[in-house]
């Protein structure tokens, strides 16, 4: 049942309701849904949290949804995955996605023919999963379950390539059989004389006895395929690739069969064998499934690149024990250990070592990131040359690579608003071809030249042949898949497939200021008391109110203090007003800090500051006002430096045809100075955080608008835009709320978001004009529509290798994405480059020490410490078979470091 047709009579629906408490609550539940359109019945059971509900002709699973919802109760939606085996084509995809919407509870079902999957939505009740496991089978096609674990994407890449195995064995059988049914029938209108030969050497009727024996093991062999499943298909009233191939080749075996063994039957003149026609068809479409087969496999790399970055195995230590140990098995609050050149097992946080990280994976960034005790390490990354050990804090599913995986897969599972054209067209292409090839037959039976036999049935068998639903139901997902994948590679994750083509559309793109255009670290700049008052002082108490918030002006102005040696003092009945300021009482003096704005609803006149106000918001710095008891006595200023990337994005953008906004709270004038530095097309300054939601939606009414931020406060502008963009150093719920995640804080990934989205589409477009133009035009060629102009008409055996090609055309243009590079991006050679250049110039910086009688890791870590407590923040490299420990960079003391270690109980030296 979906959430749009109306339920089969009689039927019963069982789902899980929460938030019921009590009797009332079920009275409750149970009036809501006896009162829904389409309810004969309802009952609740408490204890189970489950309702039962009749339904007659035209209740809907949305309805359902809302009556419970508006009683004030949660009706339970699962989201359930499954693999489906057997799809060939978009009219598989069309008989899934019915067959799974018709299960009752089902509220939307989407299939991908490129990863063979089927994502469900629908009401949580018992039995769910084995009614949409049974609706797939009755539909005539194969449910899988969903690998999952550290060797899942291992076992999936044994499953497929044991397929392509088998694939490829039919294909090599069907070619040997087929191979002297052609040269036997064909022969004789390429070679000549071979016709005189063979009739002389092997005789009429061999011949055609041959053909049927060696046609029949074809088709009844490695073509038996398009006959199991397109024959039920056919009788099922739902026809699909499978039946136009098994429709197709058997009239033409049949036709032939008739003209050998009963040719009285026939007309004179009519008879004529094709069975070179239906060996050469299965053969032609063998190969081109599986090529079909390779190029899908390979849409998917990125996936399973991805998933090889998880390590097998993991050092930890348990019991003052040091085990290798399956990854699966690693627990959060495990110390892991990690040497030098090893990948991460798992996502933690660093306890004892240092080094140095290269982190390009998540964040696309090749430099590597410096880790000392305290900071995060992320599962998959690639240690440098130093030993450390970490407390894992994040395993299995929920590491960041984990995370990144589910979110590139969800992304590749998702139907693009484009594709819509394309279900409707496929809902009723495959009947529509079988229609054409009927009156194909029929035109030329009634009008056609003789034999009309032999050309009707010839002509008809092209039309079933040569259709392709394939190519159009590969068209886009093939493309999302490979766009997204090797967008995951630079570092920029589409959470939901849609931002693609919702991207592509944008025409402005509008950026919160801190910490998107800005690092997001404000830091005093500028303090001028009021006449009488001492800078440090007022300082001082503002720092003391400041050191309450949590928001970053006020870290810069206790950090301020702090660098000036300022005792901070307790602050009593402090509070925050957000887009305002603070206020707080000190040392018995009430004290606000905040913008003129603040000020202004406080009765305090910040007029005798107007003119350093304007200039400092003309610098770019945002003017901040400090009254002490109802008092002006200070304007201060902060400043939040922009990051080297924010200008380059903005020119990329502007060199791409859009154009940008910034929404801040900041003053007018400040925000005019920013955006000028930057290039930004248009202001929206002085806006609250509430405000930003406004905003967006105003500059949606004449404009297709991605926004970008990172805070909490961006998360309703960025559900409220038409794409939103989440800095992936921001927060999780800004993360959480964006369409497009970028991985690292550099907002070079913008217009990288948006060149792939419209390198995406455009080859999404490429690939649906082939699909559908290649039909277009070759369907009536097929049907005979040239005949009267030229005698022309398409053989079989052509509509045939013309159909295997179209589908590998498409997955090849979509695999043209794999090599995609945004304007500006380094290319991976000049990454390589750098890389060996930064190696080169670490190990000119290092020292090597020759260390004796370490003997396990115990010493390794003994002897690590020993370093780091004469030169924090080194990196330190130990090699236990040679005893060398390298120390990067060079210690200011050599030989002092190397009585150091030997006090700890390790006897070194300087190596020479």
């Amino acid at each position: 049942m979906d959430a749009q047709n109306p339920a089969v009579n009689g039927e019963t629906l069982d789902f899980n309701v929460r938030g019921m408490t009590c009797a009332s609550c079920v009275a409750h539940v149970e009036k809501a849904l006896a009162h829904t359109p389409g309810v004969t019945s309802a009952s609740v059971n408490l204890a189970t949290e489950r309702a039962k509900v009749a339904l007659a002709p035209g209740a809907t699973v949305a309805a359902l949804v809302k009556s419970v919802s508006d009683a004030g109760y949660e009706p339970v939606i699962e989201a359930i995955e499954l693999g489906v085996g057997g799809m060939t084509c978009a009219s598989c995809v069309a008989h899934v996605e019915k067959a799974l919407r018709g299960v009752p509870g089902v509220i939307d079902a989407r299939v991908n023919l490129a990863t063979e999957r089927a994502s469900v939505r629908a009401l949580a009740g018992p039995g769910l999963a084995e009614r949409l496991r049974a609706a797939i089978v009755a539909a005539g096609y194969e449910p899988r379950g969903i690998e999952a674990g550290a060797g899942a994407e291992d076992r999936e890449r044994a499953r497929r390539n044991e397929e392509m195995r088998a694939l490829q064995w039919r294909l090599v059988f069907a070619a040997i059989f087929a191979a002297p049914v052609f040269a036997l029938e064909m022969g004789a209108h390429v070679i000549p004389g071979f016709h005189d030969w063979e009739m002389a050497a092997i005789g009429h009727e061999m011949v055609r006895h041959i053909s049927f024996l060696c046609a029949s093991i074809v088709l009844f062999g490695p073509g038996l395929v398009f006959f199991l499943k397109g024959v039920p298909a056919l009788l099922r009233g739902q026809p699909d690739m499978n039946a136009l191939v098994a429709t197709g080749t058997l009239s033409a075996y049949l036709y032939s069969v008739v003209a050998t063994f009963l040719p009285q039957l026939l007309p004179e003149g009519a008879v004529h064998v094709y069975y070179e026609a239906s060996v050469v068809i299965v053969t032609l479409i063998l190969f081109g499934r599986y090529l079909e087969a390779r190029a899908k496999g390979r849409t998917s790399e990125a996936i399973r690149a991805l998933a090889r970055l998880q390590p097998k195995t993991a050092r930890v230590e348990r019991d003052n024990q040091i085990l290798d140990v399956d990854i699966d098995d690693v627990r959060v609050g495990d110390i892991v250990l990690v040497r030098p050149g090893e990948r991460i097992p798992t996502d933690g946080v660093v306890t004892e070592g240092a080094s140095h990280v290269d982190e390009s994976m998540v964040t696309g960034e090749p430099e590597p990131v410096a880790k000392k005790p305290g900071a995060a390490v992320t599962g998959a990354t690639v240690n440098g040359s130093g030993a450390f050990s970490f407390r894992a804090t994040r395993v299995g599913a929920d590491t960041t690579l984990a995370g990144i995986i589910r979110m590139v897969e969800q992304a590749q599972g998702a139907k693009l608003p484009i594709q819509a054209l394309v279900d409707r067209v496929t809902a009723v292409f495959v009947p529509a071809v079988f229609a054409v090839a009927a009156l194909t037959f029929v035109v030329w039976m009634l009008i056609g030249p003789e034999p009309r036999l032999t050309y009707a049935l010839v002509n008809a068998v092209a039309v079933l042949i040569i259709a392709c639903p394939c190519a159009m139901g590969l068209a886009t997902p093939a493309a999302i898949m490979t766009g997204t994948g090797r967008a995951a590679e630079l570092g920029v994750l589409f959470r939901k497939g849609e931002a693609l083509q919702t991207l592509r559309e944008a025409t402005l793109i509008a950026f919160d200021k801190t910490g998107t255009l800005t690092f997001g670290k404000p830091r005093l700049t500028d303090l001028v008391a009021a006449r009488g008052d001492e800078e440090n002082e007022l300082l001082r108490l503002a720092a003391s109110v400041e050191a309450q918030s949590e928001h970053p002006v006020g870290a810069a102005l206790v950090v301020a203090a702090k660098d000036r040696d300022l005792a901070l003092a307790p602050c009593a009945d402090f509070k925050s007003i957000a887009g305002m300021g603070v206020t707080g009482l000190v040392e018995r003096k009430t004290l606000a800090i905040g913008a003129e704005r603040f000020m202004a609803t406080l009765g305090v006149d910040a007029t005798p500051f107007s003119e350093k106000a304007a200039a400092l918001a003309d610098d770019g710095k945002t003017p901040l006002y400090i009254s002490v008891d109802g008092r002006l006595s200070a304007i201060l200023s902060v400043a939040d430096e922009l990051k080297p990337t924010s200008r380059a994005a903005i020119d990329a953008l502007h060199a791409m045809g859009v154009r940008t906004a910034m929404i801040t709270g900041d003053d007018a004038r400040t925000a005019r100075a920013i955006a000028k530095r930057l290039g930004i097309d248009e202001v929206v300054a002085g806006v609250l955080p509430e405000g930003k939601v406004a905003e967006v939606e105003r500059l949606r009414e004449a404009n297709k608008i991605a926004f970008v931020g990172d805070g909490v406060n961006d998360a309703p502008a960025l559900a409220a835009a038409d794409a939103g963009i989440a800095i992936g150093t921001g927060t999780d719920i800004a993360i959480e709320a964006a369409d497009v995640v970028l991985m690292s804080g550099d907002l070079a990934k913008v217009p990288t978001a948006l060149a792939i989205s419209h390198a995406t589409m455009r080859n999404i477009k490429q690939n649906l004009f082939w699909a559908f133009g290649y039909n277009a035009l070759l369907i009536p060629v097929a049907a005979g529509a040239l005949y009267p102009v030229n005698g022309m008409t398409l053989s079989p055996m052509l509509g045939a290798a013309a159909m295997a090609l179209s589908s590998v055309f498409v997955l090849s243009n979509a695999l043209r994405l794999r090599r995609f590079q945004p304007p500006g991006l380094a290319r991976e050679d000049a990454a390589v480059e750098t890389r060996e250049q930064l190696k080169e110039i670490k190990e000119e910086a290092m020292t090597t020490f020759s260390v004796k009688e370490m003997t396990c890791n115990k010493c390794v870590s003994h002897v690590t410490k020993a370093v780091q407590a004469v030169e924090p923040g080194a990196e330190v490299k130990v090699d236990l078979a040679t005893g060398r420990v390298d120390v990067t960079p060079s210690p200011r003391d050599a030989e002092a470091l190397a009585k150091a270690i030997t006090e700890a109980g390790y006897p070194a030296q300087v190596a020479a």
